[in-house]
């Protein structure tokens, strides 16, 4: 992993920082944004913090330029499979005048060389390094050609540039590179006004499928991820866990544990008790050796949570208020249909891991993390440190999905570290991942309607209720603010182009820890919404695909939803043949400003199951910076999607979450997923999120598939029911 560099720049007026490299005198140029400064003001502020005096000037890209040319691009987003990276990558060598293999790509950590106080997640990673990425990109090309043009003697617009280098226009091979530019441009002075950016239509890289820039080491098996992480002298940590949800612990001593063999230290603390050992093995076998006592709960049941999350009209906080919905509900022909969706776990390929070193005088920490900064910051907190003491270096990811915005072992790591005095890595088992995470929150829909002349919805209504899925990561007073949880209201909103519209948002406290799943509230939203256009169409006796299509309104992201729709309905033939005992269905939806359609054909099996057979997805996510990354991230929504949609559900029982492993936790295997065929379509000059929108519609396109089948409506996940989650022995 990267050393940052020394940091010897100087701020220009238009906040770039331009200095010396990290190699051989070479031009390095990073830029300063004014927001993630404003979050981290909000952030202490809302903490309690003494509002600060400085805003910190750290970079959030950076640029670095060696004399031999290499063009090193450093980013603060992590890599988690989603193919970051290479857009970033493709998007900088294009501003830049770049071949593709002239760009290298360097992960930051929360020390530098650029930070991110806002982490990865959201599906906004190129959305919004986009803008800025160009611009900064395009002033170092600027800085570099003005240095080219005194050398050469020419005026700058006599300059072409191309392959990383500045060639005569008229005269093609006087030229110089960019390594050969670099030790100049670090001393002028950046340009005023900022630099033309290259347009849309002169571009060669972004749009193109170019390949990604981290699975080479992947496929070599050299790529380090989290719970791969070694140091020389390190031991192996593990932590005694309560034993049913919401237990602390009132007393620990430590037993026999520190007689267990390869036992280096036995850590009691107030709150916490852990073993270190030389091996993973000695530590898990030891800490069942501590003495331990907890203060246990009454045991929690699934039905006990089923009670609480009930959505109702007229409760919650007003997430979009169009007309006067309530008024046309009061008459007849209300049409009303109820949803649910269950506890989900994360189940990532990867567990929760970290390896910290603790030294007198600064932390190292090596995490499978989506938020380094945030990691820095709890670990410092646990420890009684300065943040700016403690670095993480992010590894690679093996799945986020919002759970590894949270690196509770992080903590776990750094506290046994400091206690031992080495190294500890702490990498958490199969069963301790199921139950000690925080997980999806169940949700519960209420959705009204009434149809007026036409067809035409006339007025709509959603209530929704959600356990929390963002309030248990921000201040008190941010929950206090918005009054309903706006991650659990993602994909809540309706719309289509309907007169009179009520969504509310009713949060419910749990006495479970939920948070983050991929796409937040947006799968549980748009199975409910989508569902029942579904059956509004029905009841209008419309075509589904002509029913969304006569509401998607008239503005843009009515045309965006009507092209999409098109696209997909060309794509699946829809209306044409189905196969025998099969059928299909539609659904769509808008997120992070990308719209998806999907068609999936389902058919029923012997045992009264659904086969998915095939899915056809159309994506508009703006501008594809990377056609072929948009589709891979389109199959992996859909796969994901399409596991939770038809068998997970995580239950409680007897105060315990009821899996401690895929056997009672079964994901979509390899047999089970369907043919996919996505098209990737473009309609601007602007990207916009697709790490998360296309999961949103695939469970609705199921249910209403399953409906054109049997004529059965499904108004609850899982479709298949879902494993029981045999309660623990």
């Amino acid at each position: 992993m990267s050393q940052p560099p020394p940091r010897r720049w100087r701020l220009s007026r238009r906040g770039f920082l331009i200095g010396a490299g990290v190699v051989g005198g070479g031009l390095a140029l990073g830029a300063t944004l004014g927001l993630p400064a404003l979050r981290l003001v909000l952030a202490d502020a809302f903490e309690g913090a003494a509002p600060p005096t400085i805003v910190t000037t750290d970079p959030l890209l950076w640029f670095d330029i060696a004399p031999d040319g290499r063009v090193r691009l450093a980013v603060p987003k992590t890599e988690m499979g989603q193919g970051i990276h290479t857009a970033l990558a493709q998007i900088a060598a294009e501003e830049l005048e770049l071949a593709w293999e002239q760009i290298e790509v360097v992960q930051s950590g929360s020390l530098g060389p650029v930070t991110d106080n806002f982490g990865t997640n959201a599906s906004n990673s190129v959305s919004s390094l986009f803008a800025p990425l160009r611009e900064t990109a395009a002033t170092l090309r600027e800085l570099l050609r003005a240095e080219a043009a005194e050398r050469l003697g020419v005026a700058p617009a006599a300059l072409s540039a191309a392959a990383g280098a500045f060639f005569v226009t008229a005269e093609p091979q006087r030229r110089l590179s960019y390594g050969e530019l670099a030790t100049g441009a670090a001393a002028r002075e950046v340009p005023a006004e900022p630099p033309p950016l290259k347009p849309g239509a002169a571009w060669t890289l972004i749009g193109a499928s170019l390949p990604r820039v981290d699975l080479p080491a992947k496929i070599r098996g050299a790529a380090t991820y989290g719970y791969d992480a070694r140091v020389e002298g390190m031991l192996f940590g593990a932590v005694a866990r309560p034993p049913s949800l919401g237990a602390t612990l009132r007393r620990a001593a430590p037993g026999d544990a520190a007689t267990r063999p390869g036992v280096v230290a036995v850590v009691i603390e107030r709150d916490f008790a852990g073993v270190v050992a030389e091996s993973r093995s000695a530590a898990a076998s030891a800490v069942r050796a501590l003495d331990v006592e907890w203060i246990e709960q009454p045991p929690l049941q699934q039905e006990q949570i089923d009670a609480l999350v009930r959505a109702a009209p007229g409760r919650g906080v007003a997430v979009q208020r169009v007309g006067d919905a309530a008024a046309v509900l009061r008459g007849a022909g209300v049409i009303t249909a109820e949803y649910r969706t269950p506890m989900a776990a994360h189940a990532h390929l990867e567990p929760q891991a970290a390896l910290v070193d603790v030294r007198p005088d600064r932390v190292r920490a090596w995490v499978s993390t989506q938020y380094a900064a945030g990691t820095a910051q709890a670990i410092a907190r646990a420890l009684g440190r300065n943040p700016r003491s403690v670095e993480v270096i992010p590894t690679y990811l093996g799945g986020g999905f919002g759970r590894r915005m949270v690196s509770e072992v992080a903590v776990e790591a750094a506290r046994l570290s400091a206690a031992a005095g080495r190294p500890v890595h702490v990498g958490w088992s199969r069963a301790e991942e199921f139950q000690h995470g925080f997980v999806r929150p169940p949700t519960h829909h209420v959705l009204r309607a009434v149809l007026g002349p036409g067809g035409r919805i006339a007025a709509i209504e959603h209530s929704q209720a959600s356990g929390d899925v963002i309030f248990p990561f921000v201040p008190a007073p941010v929950g206090a603010f918005f009054g309903a949880d706006f991650g659990a209201w993602r994909g809540a909103r309706i719309t289509y182009a309907v007169p009179n519209i009520t969504v509310t948002s009713e949060r419910v406290p749990l006495p479970i820890p939920t948070g983050a799943w991929r796409g937040l509230g947006l799968l549980a939203n748009i199975f409910a919404i989508e569902s029942f256009i579904d059956e509004l169409a029905h009841a209008a006796g419309a075509d589904p695909l002509a029913f969304r299509i006569a509401h998607a309104g008239d503005d843009e992201r009515g045309r965006r939803l009507r092209t999409v729709l098109a696209e997909v309905a060309a794509r699946s033939d829809w209306g044409g043949p189905v196969p025998a005992g099969r059928a299909r269905g539609l659904a769509c939806a808008m997120d992070a400003g990308t719209v998806v359609a999907h068609v999936a054909e389902v058919s029923r099996t012997t045992e009264g199951g659904i086969r998915v057979h095939r899915v056809w997805a159309a994506v508009d996510p703006g501008l594809p910076i990377n056609p072929d990354g948009v589709a891979a991230q389109t199959e992996g929504n859909i796969c994901m999607g399409l596991s939770s949609v038809l068998f997970e559900r995580l239950s409680v029982r007897n105060g315990r979450f009821a899996a401690d492993n895929f056997g009672a936790y079964p994901l979509l295997s390899i047999r089970d997923a369907p043919a996919i065929e996505v098209a990737v379509l473009r309609s601007g000059d602007v990207p916009y999120g697709v790490g998360e929108p296309p999961m949103g519609p695939i469970g609705a396109a199921v249910a209403n598939a399953v409906f054109a089948l049997t004529g059965e409506r499904m108004r609850e996940l899982p479709l298949m029911g879902g494993h029981s989650n045999s309660p623990p022995p």
